[in-house]
């Protein structure tokens, strides 16, 4: 699984555990759905034993830490909107082909190998990317715009 799947897993099951994201990925859709996904940090592995350690005590103390180079990923994502479905993942992608073909959370996990909560998690980020509030709003936008082939 991955870090965003594992960080909500955790965040679900210890809601009281802090997780900090140490990581050499930097991508916009990693950090944001890392951090969307309950981690109260995002530090890169460049990180030196000093900082990793006041991150974790500021963790601790439920304060957030993030590295510079993520803070300007949600800064660049704050300030140029993408256009429609650009900002999907591509397993996002194929999760949102699936659900058009009208397969439910339970089937699209066995067709993909992972567990229901993360197709949940998944089929949760398509509805905030696509700015919408059901499934069926997301398959008519889908078909409506060719987010899916």
């Amino acid at each position: 699984m991955d870090g965003s799947t594992a960080t909500q897993i955790v965040r679900q099951r210890y809601p009281q555990v802090q997780v900090i994201a140490l990581t050499s990925f930097r991508e916009e859709e990693l950090v944001q759905g890392t951090l969307e996904a309950g981690a109260i940090g995002y530090l890169l592995k460049n990180v030196s034993a000093d900082e990793l350690a006041e991150a974790i005590r500021e963790a601790h103390a439920g304060r957030p830490t993030l590295a510079p180079e993520a803070a300007e990923v949600l800064i660049h994502a704050a300030t140029y909107a993408p256009e429609l479905g650009q900002d999907l993942a591509l397993r996002e992608r194929e999760v949102l082909a699936l659900m058009v073909e009208g397969l439910r959370n339970a089937e699209i996990a066995e067709r993909l190998t992972v567990s229901r909560s993360t197709v949940k998690f998944h089929v949760s980020r398509i509805l905030s990317k696509l700015g919408v509030s059901s499934r069926t709003e997301a398959v008519a936008l889908a078909l409506q715009h060719d987010l899916v082939t």
